[in-house]
C-alpha cells in the first residue's frame, strides 16, 4: 500500500488502544444522561433500533473516513487531509477542513473542562459530605453555589485542564492508550457494580421496561431526528479527534472492523448507563427526564437515601469523572500533533504550551455562570456561542464537507486501499459517504437551526425521492460507483 508520508514513529500497541480511545472520546457526560433517556422517551428497543440504523447510515461511514484520511496522511487533521488531497492532485484549499475541525475540538474542550469540573468537583463533594439536602431545590442550591464561586468553580476546571496535559504530554502509548486502557474497563466495571445494585433497588424492572420496551408509537419525527443527530454527534466527528487518532492505527488493522467496535461499544456503555441511572431514580420516585440535573440535583439526593449512599454515589462520580477526562484527552490530542509535526515542538512543550491557551480561553467560558453571566452577546454568554458554534455550525458542516470531499473530489482508489473491502462493500460505503450521510447531515442542520419544521414519519417518500434524485444526478455527474476495481 503506498501512503503519503512516512508512518510515524508513534502508533498505538494494537487495535484495541485505538477503540478504547476512541470510545473514550464518544462517550461523554452528555452520553451518559441524554442517550439513556432519549431512548426511553422515543420509544425503548424501537429506538434503539432505528438509532442503530442511524448509526450505520451517518456515523460510521464518516467515520470510515475519518480514521482512512488519518491513517492515509499521518498527521493532525490539517496535515492528513492536506496530503491526502495533495496525492489526489488537488491543491491545500481543502485543509480547511482540517483546520476547521481541530478549531472545533479545542473550541468544544474549552467548554467541556467546565463541565467536567463539575464532575470531580460533586466526586469531593460526595466524599466530605457536601452533597448534604433534603430536596431537590436544595441540591439545585448547592449546585448554584458551586458555579457562583469562580475561584471554586475555576479551580475544578483547572485541575481538568492540567490532568488532561498530564496524560496527553506523557505520549500516545504511555499517556493516551495507557490510560484508557485502565479508565474505560474500569468504567464499565463501575456501571456493572451500580448496575448489579440497581437489579435489586426496586425500580430495576421499571427501568428495564423504560430502555427496552418496543414501543413504535413512541417514534416520532421528533424521535427520529433525535436519533439522527445522536448517532452524528456521539461519535465525535469532525472534532478532529477521530481523525487523529486515526493517524496513530498500525497498516493491516481493519478500519471498517474498528470502526463497528467503536459504535457497539459507544451505545452499550450508553445503555449500561441507563440500566445503572434510572433503577435509581425510579426507585426513588423521581423524573428521568430531567437532563444534567439528573446528574448534578436528583441523583445526589438518591443516593442520600439509599444504603451505602455514599459508596455508591462516590463510584458514580468516579465514573463520570473518568468519561469526562477520557473526552477532553481526545479533543486536544488534534491540537498537539499539528503543534508536534508543524512547530517542532516536543510532546510535553506542545502539551503544556496548548494547555495555556485553554485555560485562559475556558476561565472565559467558566466566568459565564458567574462573574460574566452578564457579559453577553446576541443574547449568548461566552460558554453559549461555544457551545452554539461548534454543535450548530462546525460539527455538521466538518462532516458534510468530509463527506463531499471523499465522495467526489478525492480518488476513489486511495479510500479502497485504505479501507482494504470488497468491490461491493466499497461501493455500498461510497454509496452511503456520497448520498446517504450528507442528506442526514442536512436534516441534522436543518433541525439544530430551525430552519423548517420536519415531519420525517409523513415526508419520508419526498426525502426518499430525492435520495434517488441526488444519487442519479451525482452518478452522472462523476460515475464512480461503475468504475471497474483496480
Amino acid at each position: 500500500m503506498t501512503t503519503t508520508n512516512t508512518p510515524p514513529n508513534t502508533l498505538w500497541l494494537g487495535r484495541w488502544g485505538f477503540v478504547l480511545a476512541a470510545t473514550g472520546s464518544a462517550v461523554g457526560l452528555g452520553n451518559i444522561w441524554k442517550f439513556p433517556y432519549i431512548t426511553g422517551e422515543f420509544g425503548g428497543g424501537a429506538f434503539v433500533l432505528v438509532y442503530l440504523a442511524c448509526i450505520l447510515a451517518v456515523g460510521v461511514p464518516i467515520m470510515m473516513a475519518e480514521i482512512s484520511f488519518g491513517r492515509r496522511g499521518r498527521g493532525s487533521p490539517v496535515d492528513a487531509i492536506r496530503r491526502v488531497v495533495h496525492e489526489s492532485g488537488h491543491g491545500s484549499f481543502w485543509s480547511i477542513f482540517g483546520w476547521m475541525a481541530m478549531l472545533c475540538g479545542f473550541m468544544i474542550l474549552s467548554f467541556y473542562v467546565v463541565v467536567a469540573g463539575w464532575s470531580f468537583s460533586y466526586l469531593w463533594k460526595m466524599l466530605s459530605g457536601g452533597l448534604a439536602g433534603n430536596s431537590v431545590d436544595d441540591m439545585a442550591a448547592i449546585f448554584a453555589a458551586n458555579n457562583a464561586n469562580p475561584f471554586t468553580l475555576g479551580a475544578w476546571s483547572t485541575l481538568v485542564t492540567v490532568l488532561t496535559m498530564f496524560i496527553v504530554g506523557k505520549g500516545v502509548q504511555a499517556g493516551i492508550e495507557k490510560s484508557v486502557s485502565w479508565m474505560m474497563p474500569g468504567m464499565v466495571i463501575m456501571l456493572g457494580i451500580l448496575i448489579g445494585y440497581g437489579a435489586f433497588s426496586g425500580g430495576f424492572a421499571e427501568a428495564w421496561s423504560f430502555l427496552f420496551s418496543f414501543n413504535t408509537e413512541g417514534l416520532s419525527s421528533e424521535g427520529l431526528l433525535a436519533a439522527l443527530g445522536h448517532a452524528f454527534f456521539t461519535l465525535s466527528l469532525a472534532s478532529g479527534a477521530i481523525l487523529t487518532y486515526g493517524s496513530y492505527l498500525p497498516e493491516g488493522h481493519s478500519i471498517a472492523r474498528t470502526t463497528f467496535s467503536v459504535a457497539i461499544a459507544d451505545t452499550v456503555v450508553a445503555l449500561m448507563a441507563g440500566l445503572a441511572i434510572f433503577p435509581i431514580i425510579f426507585a426513588n420516585g423521581m423524573n428521568p427526564g430531567q437532563g444534567p440535573g439528573l446528574i448534578f440535583m436528583s441523583l445526589p439526593l438518591a443516593f442520600q437515601a439509599m444504603p451505602f449512599g455514599t459508596l455508591f454515589g462516590v463510584l458514580f462520580f468516579v465514573m463520570l469523572s473518568m468519561a469526562a477526562l477520557t473526552s477532553s484527552i481526545s479533543m486536544i490530542e488534534a491540537t498537539v500533533a499539528w503543534l508536534i509535526a508543524s512547530k517542532g515542538l516536543t510532546r510535553k512543550r506542545a502539551s503544556w504550551g496548548v494547555g495555556i491557551v485553554l485555560w485562559l480561553v475556558s476561565t472565559l467560558a467558566m466566568l459565564s455562570f458567574n462573574m460574566g453571566a452578564d457579559w453577553t452577546f446576541a443574547g449568548r454568554t461566552f460558554f453559549d456561542w461555544l457551545d452554539y458554534l461548534t454543535s450548530r455550525w462546525m460539527m455538521p458542516l466538518g462532516g458534510l464537507g468530509m463527506a463531499l470531499m471523499v465522495g467526489f473530489l478525492l480518488r476513489t482508489e486511495i479510500f479502497r486501499e485504505e479501507l482494504g473491502l470488497s468491490r461491493t462493500q466499497h461501493a455500498l460505503w461510497l454509496f452511503m459517504v456520497r448520498y446517504v450521510s450528507p442528506l442526514g447531515i442536512v436534516l441534522i442542520f436543518i433541525d439544530t437551526l430551525g430552519l423548517a419544521t420536519l415531519q420525517i414519519g409523513t415526508q419520508w417518500p419526498w426525502l426518499l425521492a430525492l435520495l434517488v434524485l441526488i444519487t442519479v444526478v451525482g452518478e452522472f455527474a462523476s460515475p464512480r460507483l461503475r468504475q471497474p476495481a483496480s
